[in-house]
């Protein structure tokens, strides 16, 4: 990977990706890997630095983290990178879904499936620095940063991509692909036309860790209250000094956020425990508290001649059922396949053909994931009288019978998407002892 802060004027890659966060670092890799005769660049608004390197990480007990699906694990193995992740990834073992005050409740288990976990939870730091340093070993891949797209568009068959650079200067790049990876953050999506979603829950999250006299056993909660939904995923890594240490994401009113976020430490872990109980006893630490508003965002056609929207930038789900990034996983597989078959055809990457084939093969997958994530939110979140009945039922039928669990443990593990032949990838050993740079999370 070669990085720099000069640009070029009128270069030509075959794949530009704006956005180097975690869904544009993953697309980046997964292109080197399938395609490795193929030029990429990615332009990241943020600059590259040396000042950490994968093997001497040390995890801060206030760093956020993702959620990653077995199915995630599937595709970061795909590509090499599994056994550098695993060193830091914490196992999910079992799923507790409980509907608070309520006796419904649904429980998985990672050995009822023959699998050793049903996910993991990984710092977003640490999964950058792998990312970054598997990144490095790809000489393919060309890193602008600090740089920023200012505008795109399509001049005679070609995607003509206006980057500013760091230093305030104006450049061109030509490529056959622009991948919006940026979060939809930059104004890139709306610039281009396409149609954005929007419904507001009304509710914001609070990220935060906090430590449990209890230890979680590799347990994630899912506990949904008439305040709005929670959980728990154990973190920290897999070892036992983090066995009671978990990442907490906790669905707030405005008010009830204001009022948490005036309260001390102490007080903060009382509200907490008031509103979660008491399956791993008291709550003896909260650590730094950030939290945002929930929105679910939808990009319904995601994808124009020369242009794809990938990750944040084509939806961003409510956190609590942890679908987002692991969708973006998957969308990002569908897209290099895609991708490989157009390079197999000749055609460009960018065609129409390929990004509609890529629409359609990932469509089913997107539908199922938001309508998932939001059922669960507006189900459990809603106050109707009688509802609460029916939400008990549900559980404890959702725990009884087989095939609906199965079905329930297969949405909860990712499981199901095509995966690409990555045959020409590095095994994750060879990108092991390479350093690697700081990543943003946006994925």
């Amino acid at each position: 990977m070669t990085a720099t802060s000069h640009l070029e004027g009128g270069q030509h890659s075959d794949l530009v990706i704006a956005g180097g966060g975690l869904a544009g670092a993953s697309l980046a890799l997964a292109m080197a890997r399938a395609l490795p005769h193929r030029a990429i660049t990615v332009v990241e608004s943020f600059p590259l630095t040396q000042d950490a390197l994968p093997d001497s990480y040390q995890p801060s007990y206030d760093a956020r983290s993702t959620a990653l699906a077995w199915g995630s694990r599937q595709i970061f193995q795909d590509l090499g990178l599994w056994s550098a992740l695993a060193r830091q990834a914490t196992p999910i073992q079992h799923i507790h879904v409980s509907d608070r005050g309520r006796f419904g409740a649904t429980r998985l288990a990672a050995g009822d499936h023959h699998q050793e976990a049903l996910g993991y939870v990984v710092d977003n730091r640490w999964l950058g620095l792998c990312l970054m340093a598997a990144l490095r070993q790809c000489p393919q891949v060309r890193w602008l940063a600090p740089a920023t797209v200012e505008t795109v568009g399509a001049e005679a068959g070609v995607t003509r991509v206006q980057v500013r650079a760091g230093d305030g200067t104006l450049h061109d790049l030509r490529t056959q692909c622009m991948v919006l990876a940026d979060g939809g953050r930059s104004g890139l999506r709306e610039q281009l036309g396409f149609q954005v979603e929007r419904r507001d829950y009304g509710q914001h999250a609070l990220i935060a860790n906090v430590s449990t006299a209890e230890r979680h056993q590799f347990t994630a909660f899912e506990r949904f209250t008439d305040a709005g939904p929670m959980a728990l995923l154990p973190h920290g890594g897999p070892g036992p000094a983090s066995a009671c240490t978990s990442a907490l994401v906790w669905t707030l009113s405005p008010d009830a956020l204001d009022t948490v976020m005036a309260a001390s430490p102490d007080d903060r872990c009382r509200q907490l425990q008031q509103r979660f109980g008491w399956r791993l006893g008291r709550f003896t630490r909260m650590g730094e508290c950030s939290h945002y508003p929930l929105s679910l965002v939808t990009v319904p056609e995601p994808v124009r001649p020369g242009v794809v929207l990938i990750g944040n930038a084509a939806h961003a789900l409510h956190p609590v059922a942890g679908q987002g990034f692991n969708l973006a996983l998957r969308g990002i597989t569908a897209l290099v396949e895609q991708f490989q078959q157009a390079d197999a055809r000749g055609d460009a990457l960018g065609s129409l053909s390929a990004l509609k084939g890529y629409q359609q093969a990932h469509q089913a997958d997107w539908q199922r994931t938001v309508q998932f994530s939001d059922s669960l939110v507006q189900l459990f979140g809603a106050s109707v009288p009688g509802l609460g009945l029916a939400r008990d039922a549900g559980l404890v039928g959702l725990d009884l019978v087989a095939p609906a669990k199965r079905w329930f443990a297969r949405q909860a593990m990712g499981l199901g998407a095509r995966r690409p032949d990555y045959h020409h990838g590095q095994t994750a050993d060879a990108a092991a002892g390479t350093s690697g740079h700081s990543i943003e999370e946006r994925s």
